[in-house]
């Protein structure tokens, strides 16, 4: 709870790869594009759609990003609204600055009531295709993902399960992929994400070990390609745009699994077929 006593929610990844000067645009499309004439709910991706959902709901909003440069536009545009919002930097590789960042957080609004994982990678996308095999892939490239698959959301759970377990309150939300359900070969173009499968499983721990004392974790798979800029700029989402996800009706998924919908640690949202809306 806030000094002012409004409802805390932190979104760590609350920027878009996929945002218009994100690493993954700029990778796919080789330049940052202009997002001035999109609706401002697809800018910054999921996490940015959560952000401005909370923010409507009156919750102050934590963003968190490596650099907070990054956030500076999805602050300002929750604000325009109303809203009340900060960036935090945090990079999810240190367990330093994962440390330093909330405290700041308690410090500056308090514990959160609710917290979203949301980190994204980009790890893998930019191997050609005569390194798709796995003898060819770096360790590095392996090690990063699972800072931001596994060790990652476990270092920031143990920042803020403790002040929701003494609460008898609160969520931890994650959003994951479908490589997190089932191991496929590595694409190129894709990341490495099959360490998402520790994510999965960590959900499902978190909510064997901290279910009985009121708090909600869940896993929350997306099955689908988001809509932001990067992603509505590929070939294949201007062909079949019916196959794009709206970042907002995600948004409005998970915010309903925080209020009305506690009773599973796993759940998925895609696309129904006849609707763009994710079903769940």
């Amino acid at each position: 709870m806030s000094p002012n006593r409004q409802p805390v929610a932190v979104v760590v990844g609350a920027t878009s790869k996929w945002q218009a000067d994100g690493r993954n645009t700029k990778l796919a499309h080789g330049k940052a594009l202009d997002d001035r004439d999109l609706p401002v709910g697809v800018r910054w991706g999921v996490g940015g759609a959560i952000a401005q959902k909370c923010a409507r709901e009156g919750f102050v909003v934590v963003l968190t990003t490596r650099h907070a440069a990054n956030a500076e536009a999805l602050q300002q545009a929750i604000r325009a609204e109303g809203g009340t919002g900060l960036i935090v930097e945090l990079d999810l590789v240190s367990e330093a600055s994962i440390t330093k960042a909330f405290a700041t957080i308690r410090e500056e609004v308090g514990d959160p009531e609710v917290l979203v994982y949301n980190a994204g990678y980009l790890e893998g996308r930019d191997l050609p295709p005569d390194k798709e095999l796995l003898e060819h892939v770096p360790l590095e490239i392996l090690e990063t993902a699972q800072h931001i698959a596994s060790r990652g959301p476990f270092l920031v759970a143990k920042e803020v399960l403790p002040a929701m377990r003494k609460r008898g309150a609160g969520s931890f939300l994650i959003s994951n992929n479908s490589s997190s359900l089932r191991g496929r070969k590595r694409l190129t173009g894709q990341s490495l994400y099959y360490p998402r499968v520790m994510m999965r499983t960590l959900a499902q721990v978190l909510t064997e070990e901290y279910s009985e004392h009121g708090v909600h974790v869940a896993n929350v798979v997306i099955d689908g390609l988001i809509d932001s800029p990067g992603t509505r700029a590929l070939p294949r989402a201007q062909k079949q745009p019916e196959i794009v996800m709206n970042p907002v009706k995600i948004a409005e998924a998970f915010y309903y699994l925080h209020t009305q919908d506690r009773s599973c640690w796993t759940h998925e949202l895609q696309l129904t077929p006849f609707s763009t809306k994710p079903s769940f």
